[in-house]
């Protein structure tokens, strides 16, 4: 029996089901999440999604108002945790994971440490959510206008609109067939890339003032402090696409943007060419795809900038 039947039986046997996803989600996050509960819900099982924070600008999302800060139960028959490489990445909900009798693993990342019981991992795929679809597609699943909205968010934030090195025909071909469904791209581009809060705007503006241009103009380096978030009044999310501003200069081949939090700073990278920022992060307990990478680190903006410095200069041509 192929992972893919197994999941479907494990599926088919639960009557209370729990979707889950990484702290701090992303739109690939929250679009295969919420594909993944939209199926479910059609399917008539009795399923629940938890995400602490989302941010605002997913909104526009089906089924978005249904999804809770916390479970009605400690424990579920399955555990569904979808672009999510590693169980403490679950953060303050990895619980609802542990406690469930069967866990579930739906994942893209290079870095994923196969933490379910059965993991389904496709490395090919550059969104969580193209491996959602083909999972649909697998159970022959029907794809709504409502599921492929989620599914179309999620491809076209972690491709970066389709951008990315990841981004193959079967993308497309996939996009075609959502479009094909009524999935309103154009619509979803605006809302998910081409817009920002004002709390993302005057984030910006700070990162971008204080940007240096290290290692020959190679190297792009800028912060934000728990201060910069307070001061202007941001929500959750607003630190999004902010590492991309130094990503986006010319002849920058590697961006590297930190900002803070409660539990320390949270590092985001992004490489253009040839280095590979999922394995500097993976040095650092984080991790994500080669040109684009993550981990939260402790010390001071000068210690974080060195150690990641550091790593960096040994990819650098």
């Amino acid at each position: 029996m192929s992972t893919l039947d197994e999941i479907l039986k494990e599926i088919n046997k639960a009557n209370d089901i729990v979707v889950l996803t990484h702290r701090t989600p992303d739109g690939d996050a929250i679009g295969s999440s919420l594909a993944v509960y939209i199926a479910l819900k059609a399917a008539g099982k009795n399923v629940e999604i938890i995400m602490p924070e989302m941010p605002r600008i997913f909104n526009f999302l089906p089924c978005v108002d249904e999804i809770r800060k916390e479970g009605s139960k400690k424990s579920y028959d399955l555990a569904i945790a979808l672009d999510c490489a590693t169980i403490k990445l679950l953060n303050g909900w990895s619980s609802y994971f542990e406690d469930s009798k069967e866990k579930i693993v739906i994942d893209h990342h290079s870095s994923n440490d196969m933490f379910g019981d059965l993991n389904y991992v496709d490395l090919s795929a550059p969104a969580c959510a193209q491996v959602v679809y083909s999972l649909l597609k697998y159970y022959k699943i029907d794809i709504t206008p409502e599921i492929g909205t989620c599914l179309m968010t999620g491809i076209i934030t972690d491709t970066g609109g389709f951008q990315y090195s990841g981004v193959s025909k079967d993308t497309f071909e996939i996009a075609a067939e959502l479009l094909g469904k009524g999935v309103n791209i154009s619509k979803i581009y605006k809302k998910v890339l081409a817009t920002c809060t004002k709390g993302n705007f005057e984030l910006r503006k700070i990162a971008i003032s204080r940007l240096e241009m290290l290692e020959e103009g190679k190297v792009a380096f800028t912060y934000l402090t728990k201060e910069d978030f307070e001061s202007v009044n941001a929500e959750t999310g607003d630190h999004e696409g902010i590492v991309n501003e130094g990503k986006n200069i010319e002849g920058v081949e590697v961006s590297i943007f930190i900002y803070e939090r409660e539990d320390g700073f949270r590092i985001s990278t992004r490489s253009n060419d040839y280095v590979n920022v999922s394995d500097i992060c993976l040095m650092f307990g984080g991790g994500g795809h080669p040109r684009a990478a993550g981990a939260t680190m402790q010390g001071t903006v000068e210690q974080i900038k060195e150690r990641i410095l550091k790593e960096v200069k040994l990819q650098l041509k």
